[in-house]
């Protein structure tokens, strides 16, 4: 398993490679096998008879800490969405996407992102999650901004990365949270403490850092605007990130800790609530749009929604349905992204304006279109897989329960706003096909003539609309061997596990029929009632106030830089002291570390005041020296009665390394120095003389006080006597200093060399450079 999940990254590494040949193959076809090569794989685990299987991997086992992947039901069907739709978004790039592109760049993007969903699902430590969680984030941005060269393609990157990062930060305070409460990094062994959990101090933030990563990832209201923008993206990464996994990452984090979070009130009011307004935003503004992609983009947040809500209710029929759903959905919207862009590379445009009979000239990608489009409106027909799931929700809006005044009213519109959104589902899902594929032709709008796509391009939206239809005819075969071990997994026991189309006449069956004829009459009549979207957003817009978010933090950040960054060295010295000062100050009063105890220490000689009464001449001689070379020999004895010191107190390994470092230094120093002009010290006020005083003598006693207070004060037990007791045994070395930098501490040791390899490394460049110019 744990090579499944990092194929496509391996392969990503030598993509750049393989797109050498690009003009004689298209990348695509070399890297096709690999992501099919995964589906087969996790395909092998699908039947009746499954059972999870857990794989794991040391990654910091210091810190308990281990890559530990999990496969349940809910996971495995994810894993088989993830891998084949990825195999047909592949396929389809390769017709979608000009030799000419920049492929290494896409094909290396779109596999890191395919190993970072790969684990996210599969993940069983919550910190492993969170590190693929964010791969998510940075890849999709890198896929969003693919066509970097457009404005409205890197806006809409950075704003899709900004609020999900920020969710992702969230997501993290949660997940810590978490392991804290549980005493474990494992998923398994969360869910297990459920109660403990719920019945924890720290539950609320726990609920709300979750639902707040959830709902950023997912595009749920009010953070679905990056959804839309999103869209900016090549066809083939919407179709892949938008309709069947990115998107749906915050749908399966609540799914995977509902055994946890199902059945709690607040969980049912927040995610039902949020769940049914992103629904009914999302379908009502979805009617709006002119733009292909703008109009799927908004009926893929109305659609999260919907699932949402159904995890938010928690009941049995919800829960399967919520899971039937997710399966339904990348389906449906995948062959319709697909088409879309079908439509877009064969006419040369996505203005539903613009567009109209096609069906004429593109009659397959239409035939396809019209099962997407009708198994997404939820038309009561037996073929179509989104009817199932589609009615179930309907079911599972009226089996609520009320814990509360609140809740009993929400109980009461949940059907009410279930059907007004599925009302605009039906509409715009009609104005999506008909006004696409049907009514009168405008040809002559088109930037080029319509004509049919390649086979090999409707392949893929082709297996995707058979399997809208393969699921509608034959359920049962994907409940018992899939669903229902995924929605066993969500539910946390046994989840209702009926699939049939004929529930008889129910009141669910009612408000499906509703939906259709409400729909069909205003889709009809659409010219007559659409000003209302002048009154309702109108000019109200969730994106201006993202906007101004984002220019007033770019205001307030320069502002604040150039309050610091003023180019002089002593303010720069003061702003530094005086906030080590200040933290320092309020650490030791909160850990009561003004406690001195001089009872142990060893008594000051008169030697020893002499060095240091010489020391500290030296140091405020440097306040009245007017020669820069002078400084730095002063500064230089401030050195050299160090070194003194050391000699007295016994170390002279210590005092030989210090004579050198400061012999170096002062040369160094007197080196450069020489080549500089005269020193001439600038006037300066009476209150800039007592601030420097003042911080340097505060700065000096905070040094001191805190030099004391680590002798006497210790939090943790000194490490001294074990280094003491294993140098020589670990070790095999006389000399403990030497040890410890060699052996104890030899990566340390070696990334300080390197370092100062890195920096020789650099220093040659620059003498080169000079030398180079000076020949010019």
């Amino acid at each position: 398993m744990i090579f499944a999940i990092f194929a496509p990254l391996l392969l990503a590494i030598i993509i750049p490679f393989l797109s050498r040949w690009k003009d004689k193959i298209h990348t695509g076809w070399l890297i096709l096998p690999i992501p099919f090569a995964v589906f087969i794989y996790f395909l092998q685990f699908v039947g009746s008879d499954f059972q999870p299987k857990v794989f794991s991997v040391d990654w910091i086992p210091s810190l308990d800490i281990a890559l530990s992947f999990h496969l349940d039901g809910l996971s495995l069907l994810f894993a088989l969405l993830i891998s084949g739709i990825g195999t047909l978004v592949v396929l389809y790039s390769i017709y979608y996407l000009n030799h000419k592109e920049q492929l290494s760049h896409f094909y290396t993007y779109l596999y890191i992102f395919m190993t970072a969903m790969l684990g996210v699902i599969l993940s069983d430590n919550v910190f492993g999650l969170y590190a693929f969680w964010e791969f998510t984030s940075i890849s999709s941005f890198l896929l969003i901004g693919y066509w970097h060269h457009r404005e409205r393609s890197r806006y809409g990157a950075l704003k899709s990365m900004l609020i999900t990062v920020f969710g992702g930060f969230s997501l993290l305070a949660g997940l810590i949270l978490l392991t804290i409460v549980t005493g474990t990094t494992s998923i398994q062994g969360m869910v297990d403490q459920a109660d403990t959990i719920v019945n924890s101090e720290f539950f609320p933030f726990i609920l709300t850092f979750l639902i707040l990563g959830a709902f950023t990832k997912s595009a749920q209201f009010p953070f679905h605007i990056w959804l839309p923008d999103a869209m900016e993206a090549p066809t083939p990464v919407s179709a892949y990130l938008h309709s069947a996994t990115m998107v749906k990452a915050g749908i399966y984090l609540m799914a995977r800790f509902s055994p946890i979070l199902a059945g709690e009130p607040y969980v049912f009011i927040i995610l039902s609530l949020v769940g049914l307004v992103t629904l009914t935003w999302g379908s009502y503004m979805a009617v709006r749009q002119t733009d292909l992609k703008g109009i799927l983009a908004f009926s893929t947040i109305s659609q999260l929604g919907m699932i949402m809500a159904m995890l938010g209710f928690g009941t049995k029929v919800a829960l399967f349905a919520a899971v039937f759903h997710i399966l339904n959905h990348a389906t449906f919207k995948g062959s319709l992204f697909m088409i879309a862009g079908i439509v877009d590379h064969e006419t040369g445009s996505r203005d539903i304006r613009k567009l109209g009979g096609l069906f004429t000239f593109m009659p397959v990608s239409a035939t396809l279109a019209i099962f997407g489009t009708f198994s997404m409106a939820g038309v009561p027909l037996p073929f179509l897989n989104g009817f199932y799931s589609k009615e179930m929700f309907f079911k599972a809006s009226l089996d609520n329960t009320a814990s509360s005044p609140f809740a009993e009213t929400l109980v009461t519109i949940i059907p009410i706003l279930a059907v007004v959104g599925s009302i605009f589902t039906f509409i715009y899902s009609m104005y999506l096909f008909f006004n696409t594929f049907t009514g009168e032709s405008q040809v002559d709008e088109l930037p080029k003539h319509p004509h049919e796509a390649p086979k090999m391009m409707l392949l893929p939206p082709f297996i995707l609309v058979l399997g809208v239809l393969t699921i509608g005819l034959f359920p049962t075969i994907f409940n018992e061997s899939l669903i229902t071990h995924a929605a066993d997994a969500v539910y946390g026991g046994e989840a209702n596990k009926d699939i049939y189309f004929w529930h008889g006449l129910i009141p669910a069956f009612y408000m499906s029929i509703a939906v259709v004829v409400i729909g069909a009459v205003m889709y009809l009549t659409k010219s007559k009632w659409d000003r209302i979207y002048h009154a309702l957003p109108g000019r109200l817009s969730l994106n201006k106030v993202y906007d101004w978010i984002v220019a007033k933090t770019e205001t307030a950040s320069q502002a604040i830089t150039q309050f610091y960054m003023t180019g002089s060295l002593r303010n720069y010295m003061v702003l530094l002291l005086t906030a080590i000062s200040a933290i320092v100050i309020s650490v030791m009063l909160i850990t009561d570390g003004m406690n001195f105890d001089m009872a142990e220490t060893a008594p000051i000689t008169t030697s020893e005041v002499l060095v240091v009464l010489f020391m500290a001449a030296a140091a405020v001689a440097t306040i009245f020296a007017r020669n820069r070379i002078a400084i730095i020999l002063i500064v230089g004895v401030v050195g050299y009665g160090m070194a003194v010191l050391f000699v007295m107190y016994r170390a002279p390994d210590l005092a030989l390394t210090q004579l050198i470092v400061e012999t170096v230094t002062v040369a160094l120093f007197l080196l450069c120095f020489y080549h500089l002009p005269n020193l001439n010290k600038s006037k300066t006020t009476w209150f800039t003389k007592s601030t420097n005083v003042i911080i340097s003598v505060v700065f000096g006693l905070i040094m001191m006080v805190v030099g004391i207070s680590a002798y006497n004060g210790r939090a943790f037990d000194p490490i001294a006597q074990y280094f003491i007791d294993n140098s020589y045994k670990l070790g095999g070395g006389d000399n403990m200093v030497n040890v410890i930098l060699v052996d104890f501490r030899g990566i340390d040791t070696l990334f300080e060399v390197a370092v100062l390899f890195g920096a020789a490394l650099a220093i040659v460049a620059m003498i080169k450079l000079r030398r180079n110019k000076g020949a010019n």
